[in-house]
């Protein structure tokens, strides 16, 4: 995921720093006391950074969270959590009925990156394994599930020892495959919604890399986006790279595509509906001179509303075929252009839900820990919860990973922030896991109150 929030946040701490420096007349306001939510996270708190040690220790690739589900299903069950296990392949579901009213959904997802670490930790993975493609590759929590899950399990233990003050249904789900687009299309697909009391409410949270660590940051409307992975496959004729004559050069016809695949942001796309088309990989050719029959482009493609997803794919199409006729292509050998399975709907927190969680947790919170933050071209597929039934109310929420000293050097241009999915992100966890564990527990007590 990428975020676009760093300047807003520099602003937010600058404005802050201003205000303490002028205001020296008047006394700053005293902290309120630590709540008892979070005074019992607190209390938690070694325990807790154990399970986060070795969960980052022992991360497992997408559709392959075979320990960490069984693992965390054992630590719901002994919650008292009615626990299933395997829905859509690795996802875990556990449910608590506590007398009628809402029926919330909490999630975390479960799996790592094929990213080799280099945060430099005591506990940092060193996990080796194959992708699905034969590829070996170390596995990192390089983009803080570890830290979800975690806090997750916080959570599930904090509401279960509270059922007194609140009524309903909780359906605490376990996520697999967020990283390739998967994971929620595949336990919606296993009967989410039917084999278990369908959700009124649903809540999640990421932790940000360009957010201080403690912060809250949430977004009305669009928070992330459609994400699209497509392959064009550019098909020539090859020959002897002293002969171009000869043949038809699919490099020099991928590079034309290249090219003016740009101009479907630059010319085509309102410049108030922000998208993305990246062309990420140019794959072509074994030796200097020879001119290979294809070339093979790889993009990520994204963008806000469905319809805006739809014609960047249709522009995608047309300027691939249209840069071949230009180049002499004959039509049995036009551009190939496919849409992988990996797609990530974008998310949206509907906005007056949003704005009521927004002001659940600014009164729980002291009020420079909650802050509205811009969308963001990263993608998410915590969206599908809400997508197959518009009529739950949605909200995921930031809780930022930054530590204070390099929050403050980034800002002052003397240190570079590592982004998620960086072999060198390393949250302060500790951080990430209280105020998250806190602020999702106060939501759900808020969803579920008693009358």
């Amino acid at each position: 995921m990428r975020h676009a929030l760093t300047a807003i946040l520099a602003a937010v701490s600058f404005s802050s720093i201003a205000v303490a420096q002028t205001a020296t007349e008047t006394p700053a306001p005293t902290p309120p006391a630590q709540s008892e939510i979070g005074a019992a996270v607190a209390k938690d708190m070694d325990g807790l950074m154990t399970l986060y040690r070795d969960l980052h220790a022992n991360p497992e690739l997408s559709l392959q969270e075979v320990n960490t589900a069984a693992k965390l299903a054992r630590r719901l069950k002994a919650l008292k959590y009615d626990v299933t296990e395997k829905v859509g392949g690795t996802g875990v579901v556990a449910v608590m009925k506590n007398g009628s009213g809402p029926v919330l959904l909490i999630r975390a997802d479960m799996d790592g990156l094929p990213v080799v670490e280099q945060t430099g930790l005591e506990f940092a993975s060193k996990v080796r394994t194959k992708t699905p493609e034969g590829v070996e590759t170390g596995v990192m929590h390089a983009c803080g599930h570890d830290t979800h899950m975690t806090a997750f399990i916080e959570t599930a233990k904090l509401l279960a020892g509270a059922k007194d003050k609140w009524k309903g249904t909780l359906v605490m789900i376990l996520q697999p495959a967020e990283e390739v687009g998967k994971g929620a299309r595949n336990m919606l697909e296993d009967g989410l919604y039917t084999r278990f009391p369908k959700p009124t409410h649903a809540i999640a949270f990421h932790d940000a890399a360009n957010i201080a660590a403690g912060q809250i940051g949430y977004t009305p409307g669009y928070a992330l986006a459609n994400v699209d992975s497509i392959d064009i496959l550019v098909k020539g004729l090859g020959g002897h790279g002293a002969y171009p004559q000869t043949t038809r050069d699919p490099i020099v016809l991928g590079a034309r595509i290249v090219t003016s695949l740009q101009t479907l942001i630059s010319r085509e796309q309102d410049p108030q509906d922000p998208a993305v088309v990246t062309v990420g990989s140019f794959q072509a050719g074994a030796k200097h001179n020879i001119i290979p029959d294809q070339a093979k482009l790889l993009l990520t493609v994204r963008s806000y509303s469905d319809e805006t997803r739809a014609k960047l794919i249709e522009g995608i199409k047309r300027i691939s075929r249209g840069e071949a006729i230009a180049a002499g292509i004959p039509d049995d050998r036009m551009p190939v252009v496919s849409v992988q399975d990996e797609f990530t709907p974008s998310t949206y927190n509907p906005p007056e839900f949003a704005e009521q969680m927004a002001g659940v947790l600014k009164g729980h919170f002291p009020a420079d820990r909650v802050i509205k933050t811009s969308a963001v071209m990263g993608g998410e597929d915590f969206s599908r919860f809400y997508r197959a039934d518009k009529s739950i109310n949605s909200f995921i929420f930031w809780v930022g990973g930054v530590p204070a000293d390099k929050m403050a050097a980034a800002a002052a241009g003397q240190a570079s922030l590592p982004s998620l999915h960086s072999p060198f992100w390393a949250p302060q966890a500790d951080k990430v896991i209280a105020t998250a564990s806190e602020a999702m527990t106060v939501l759900a007590l808020d969803i579920l109150k008693k009358d």
